[in-house]
């Protein structure tokens, strides 16, 4: 593959499924291929975040940091290289799939996700028997529970893993023969490129657009993006030379098949600050009225944008949307109650 092709292969799996012995193998099957290794950042952020930091987490990947320099350390090295970027790496968790893969995608690079899944025995069969450096029991506390507590977490995660990634069942498989299932998957297109929206990501301050649509219980619909961690409203970002309420009455027509009868009417203005790698700008929230039963039950997602929707209270809201976007909705629901739309700035009302 040259560099007109640029792609990453991802694979999957939870501990002792054999994705680095197989990614190394991998590497000398597929031309122009390179390996790249998250453990390595992960390693590194150890060393340079202070010790209260690192204690609020269980697992590195809960570090924000190491999620965005995963991002950045593959586009860098597909900038330099080009050709093929075998990762492999355990993903259990789909909301950070999301914004890892999101984020590769509104850079235009393409992922193939390939899930390495052989069955549970022959997983604790190859946990046990492991070799790690260090005291046996040192191992077997550190390395082994480490990987055996995994297993549910990997197991709850096969719903959403094995509808978005090619499954390759390597119990039975040696590891150069997995490398070779691999290749030949990648070769045929059999392991497709991940069906997620790429959005451009903003080089400026953006002005965004969202839509509260209600039910008859006054529950807010919210949606489940493919391309972002959390739930989110309706929307989008007003593009050039269009006006934000005609924005929002456009991203819902896209994301759920609906078109709405009339204006929406406008509820918070609340200004987003910069938080790097984003440039923040201002966000918009609309009313965009009550749905009938019938009109809900229409409700549809056209494409890879958005996975789910729900309606929900302001209290199940809060365990969906990230902060930010919560006190958005929040000041938004009492905006709607009395009658006149907010001001905020970072969340907060102003005057």
């Amino acid at each position: 593959m040259g560099r007109g092709v640029d792609v990453i292969v991802w694979i999957n799996g939870t501990f002792g499924a054999g994705k680095t012995s197989t990614a190394r193998e991998l590497t000398g099957i597929l031309p122009d291929s390179t390996l790249f290794d998250p453990e390595l950042i992960g390693d590194a952020l150890r060393v340079l975040l202070p010790r209260k930091r690192l204690a609020e987490v269980c697992d590195y990947q809960d570090l924000p940091s190491w999620r965005r320099l995963v991002v950045d350390t593959a586009a860098a090295m597909l900038a330099e290289l080009g050709g093929v970027l075998v990762v492999p790496m355990t993903l259990l968790r789909q909301e950070y799939r999301d914004e890892i893969f999101g984020a590769l995608a509104a850079r235009r690079i393409p992922v193939r996700h390939v899930l390495l899944a052989p069955a549970e025995t022959i997983l604790r069969g190859r946990i046990a028997t492991r070799e790690e450096p260090g005291e046996p029991q040192d191992v077997d506390l550190r390395v082994r529970q480490w990987a055996y507590d995994h297993i549910p977490a990997y197991q709850h995660a096969l719903g959403w893993l094995t509808a978005d990634a090619h499954v390759i069942d390597n119990g039975a498989l040696s590891v150069r023969e997995t490398a070779e299932r691999i290749a030949e998957a990648v070769r045929t297109e059999a392991a497709p490129v991940c069906d997620i929206v790429q959005t451009p990501e903003p080089t400026r301050e953006t002005v965004a657009s969202g839509v509260l649509l209600f039910d008859d219980q006054d529950r807010v619909l919210l949606v489940d993006p493919t391309y972002k961690a959390g739930w989110e409203f309706p929307g989008g970002v007003v593009e050039a030379g269009e006006a934000p309420a005609c924005a929002g009455v456009r991203e819902v027509a896209e994301e759920l098949g609906l078109v709405l009868d009339r204006a929406p009417g406008l509820l918070v203005v609340d200004w987003e600050r910069p938080q790097p790698p984003g440039y923040g700008g201002l966000r918009l929230l609309f009313d965009g009225g009550r749905l009938s039963d019938g009109a809900a039950a229409r409700l549809r997602l056209p494409g890879p944008e958005l996975r789910a929707w729900r309606f929900v209270t302001e209290t199940e809201a809060a365990g969906l949307l990230p902060q930010h976007r919560y006190e958005r909705l929040r000041w938004a629901l009492r905006a709607r109650e009395r009658g006149r739309p907010l001001y905020l700035e970072a969340g907060v009302p102003v005057g």
